[in-house]
């Protein structure tokens, strides 16, 4: 009789956490780091105007899991809140604002800390708040605010290096503007997959080589099974060796040498089967464009390599320490360390495993490199290994936003979108309107801009601020058409441009406080009317 052994128990099977199941999509997107730092996030809104679009900015935040959002606002509910803001009904009349949208707010997700300014009614003390509270890790105000709100609030972020986010949404225009502290990098870009594949087929390391010339050594002796599954990287560092010595030493780099590289792989493949060709051969055909190029650095890392870092302690930060030894490595064997990735491919199960592997165990040694040299430099024994495997998995995509502090020339911005509406026009002209092209969203922007600290301006008074900023558009009829409807908007939202735009914010919000997928650069003015964005650098 078999004897069961019953003094062992199985080990339990833990499922996803409550929080797991709770954040389940949002994980998928920006991983546990991500979430880690949402839930760290300390947000305040200094909300004024309609009220609107910061709110619905917070709700798009809150949803996912901010840490804790302050809400500062000393307005208070009337029955026109009622009809744009859905944070507020009949119970909230003649009450404070910030803390009736505050509580609505918490009970999207209770998890979320919220608190409000001023606790009773009266005058907002901004700057008493600021220094009573614990530091904000963002900051974001509403249009039109008082001017002395908006000196408190830069004070603030200058002193303490605060990204900064303002936002104006007044009838069917809206825009929102981030200002982040000095150079603000990015090194989890989330890059399209295709693009991560890096298989070192122009310069293998001694592993690889010894790994493809083991598995061909006999490639015409293999059967057909084996020679049907063989990698594709192991096919084209056979076949470019073999192309090399008929050629000079020289790589199929050009465009006619790839097309000859490819129908030469082709021509080796076997057609004596009941498919009349080779699946894993066509996979190495295809493979060329992609994988058969000049080692040349992405325009991102060569801006990073030439960056010049103006701040002392910016400079000793994990990310310069970081990039400056990824640059060492790069200047010592010509290339970025290997990310570690292998695209699938027809193989081998075993095959395909013992290939991983060796791609794996080469990027394991190049972030083991930099980190030795990270430990080398000033400052490096801190800097956690995890940061220096991330960076050597990204190198190639790491992005810095506001790496330069120049501000847009207004009137050479004035002329190029100009241009481009005039063109736009020519167009529409020619083709009897079967063709359109954008127009420029900038006459939103400056008719908006002329009411960042009024709610009622008229049309002729917001002209008059444009042409104070821009002398050449004061006859601009598109001007004239954006600053007619912003006057007549009166400094009022609609609640479904505000909530559109609450959402785009937060989004934009969410990549800067995770540091990861790359952020817009400055401005994004949305024109309601036509349903269409335009990022600005202003």
């Amino acid at each position: 009789m078999t004897e069961i052994v019953t003094s062992q128990t199985p080990p339990i099977l833990h499922g996803p956490t409550e929080k797991e199941k709770k954040y389940d999509r949002q994980l998928r997107l920006w991983a546990a780091s991500g979430q880690a730092a949402l839930e760290s996030a300390n947000i305040l809104l200094v909300n004024s105007g309609a009220g609107t679009v910061g709110v619905e900015t917070l709700k798009n935040l809150v949803l996912p899991g901010i840490g804790k959002f302050t809400i500062a606002d000393d307005a208070i509910v009337n029955e026109a809140d009622l009809g744009v803001n859905f944070f507020l009904d009949e119970s909230c009349l003649g009450k404070l604002r910030s803390e009736c949208c505050t509580k609505l707010l918490q009970e999207l997700n209770p998890e979320v800390k919220g608190e409000w300014f001023p606790e009773e009614k009266g005058t907002l003390d901004l700057h008493g708040a600021l220094e009573a509270s614990p530091r904000f890790t963002l900051i974001m105000y509403t249009h039109p605010i008082k001017k002395e709100l908006l000196s408190i609030i830069q004070s603030y972020a200058d002193k303490h290096k605060t990204p900064l986010v303002s936002i104006h949404s007044a009838g069917f225009y809206s825009y929102f503007r981030i200002g982040l502290p000095g150079t603000f990098p990015i090194v989890d870009t989330h890059p399209e997959v295709e693009k991560t594949t890096d298989l070192r087929l122009l310069n293998p390391w001694p592993e690889l080589v010894e790994f493809a010339q083991n598995m061909t050594k006999n490639i015409d002796a293999l059967d057909d099974h084996e020679h049907g599954h063989l990698p594709y990287v192991v096919i084209l560092l056979h076949y470019l060796e073999e192309w090399r010595q008929s050629h000079n030493g020289q790589n199929p780099i050009s465009y006619d040498d790839k097309t000859a590289f490819s129908k030469f792989v082709l021509s080796k493949a076997r057609t004596n089967n009941p498919e009349g060709g080779e699946e894993n051969f066509q996979e190495a055909a295809v493979a060329i464009n992609k994988n058969i190029k000049a080692l040349e650095l992405e325009p991102g890392v060569q801006e990073l390599f030439n960056h010049k870092v103006s701040d002392e302690i910016e400079s000793q930060s994990a990310f310069w320490i970081i990039a400056k030894a990824i640059e060492t490595f790069y200047r010592k064997h010509g290339c970025l360390p290997l990310p570690g990735s292998l695209p699938d491919m027809k193989a081998q199960s075993s095959v395909y495993v013992k290939l991983q592997s060796l791609y794996k165990e080469k990027a394991r040694r190049d972030a083991q490199e930099v980190l030795e040299t990270v430990r080398a430099l000033p400052g490096g024994k801190d800097v956690d290994p995890a940061q220096v495997e991330l960076f050597c998995k990204n190198a190639r995509f790491v992005k810095l936003i506001n790496a330069t502090q120049t501000r847009t020339n207004l009137d050479e911005l004035y002329e190029a979108e100009k241009a481009n509406d005039e063109a736009a026009e020519a167009m529409k002209v020619e083709t009897d309107g079967a063709f359109t092209l954008p127009m420029s969203n900038l006459f939103i922007y400056l008719a908006l801009v002329a009411t960042s600290h009024s709610t009622a301006p008229s049309a002729d008074e917001i002209m008059s601020s444009i042409a104070s900023l821009i002398p050449k558009a004061a006859g601009n009829e598109r001007a004239l058409q954006a600053a007619q409807e912003v006057a007549r908007a009166g400094g009022g939202e609609l609640h479904n441009i505000s909530a559109l735009t609450g959402g785009m914010v937060a989004q934009e919000i969410i990549k800067i406080i995770t540091k990861q997928y790359i952020p817009i650069e400055n401005t994004c003015i949305f024109d309601g009317i036509s349903s269409r964005c335009q990022v600005l650098r202003l």
